[in-house]
């Protein structure tokens, strides 16, 4: 590992990073309120100011996040919203539109990542590089001015990461949102989805299995995406 590019680059991964958690979780508080249920914003949670996230969450947020990205390159972490659960189980689909709305935040992300690329690669400032990385999507053009290589970096991590987030976020087993929104608008797995929410070694086992299914589901959404991003 190059330690001095990976110092350089920090700022922009980790800047994306608290941005990209802090909308998926923001969202989720957004909604919730607008649904009824003020927990998280008495806790402070529906800002787009990340300390509020930052003090709720501090492992998530940046220890373990810095401890990835120097051991491999990505950030890893996580972020959290409280909620009522008496309110989810009363409310099952406001609780529904309250989990979707944490990666309904990642895909504008992502979009706003892929149309600012697009446009770039469209106008003249980014080309198509030799060996595209998941966090290097992009490089400048010939004589274009240096700061537009950090601005690709910096878009090139947000459509990726977002999408990661959106992805894995999405997959229909607890603790992911997928599991709350499936239990929320399809009434059979309600009672099935919610009994597995609330055991701690089913949400282990969840979060197993969805880390394990998560390259199948990523794979086919990144080379989608970069077919239309490169075509």
């Amino acid at each position: 590992m190059d330690i001095k590019a990976t110092l350089a680059v920090l700022p922009i991964w980790y800047a994306v990073f608290l941005l990209s958690l802090t909308c998926h979780e923001a969202a989720h508080a957004w909604a919730a309120r607008r649904g009824g249920d003020d927990t998280a914003y008495l806790g402070g949670q529906v800002t787009l100011n990340p300390v509020p996230h930052v003090m709720r969450e501090p492992l998530g947020t940046v220890i373990v996040p810095l401890l990835t990205y120097f051991q491999t390159g990505w950030m890893m972490g996580w972020a959290s919203a409280p909620y009522d659960p008496d309110w989810q189980d009363r409310h099952p689909g406001r609780a529904a539109a309250m989990a979707a709305a944490g990666p309904t935040a990642n895909f504008v992300l992502a979009a706003l990542g892929f149309s600012c690329l697009k446009v770039g690669l469209s106008t003249g400032w980014f080309d198509v590089p030799l060996t595209p990385a998941l966090d290097r999507l992009v490089v400048p053009m010939a004589g274009t001015p240096a700061v537009v290589d950090g601005l690709g970096r910096m878009l090139s991590i947000l459509l990726v990461l977002n999408l990661v987030l959106l992805v894995f976020n999405a997959i229909p087993l607890p603790p992911m949102d997928g599991a709350s929104v499936l239990a929320g608008i399809v009434a059979p797995a309600r009672e099935l989805m919610d009994r597995l929410r609330r055991s701690p070694m089913a949400s282990l086992a969840g979060l197993a299995a969805a880390w394990f299914l998560f390259p199948y589901a990523f794979g086919p959404v990144l080379r989608f995406v970069a077919a239309r991003l490169y075509g």
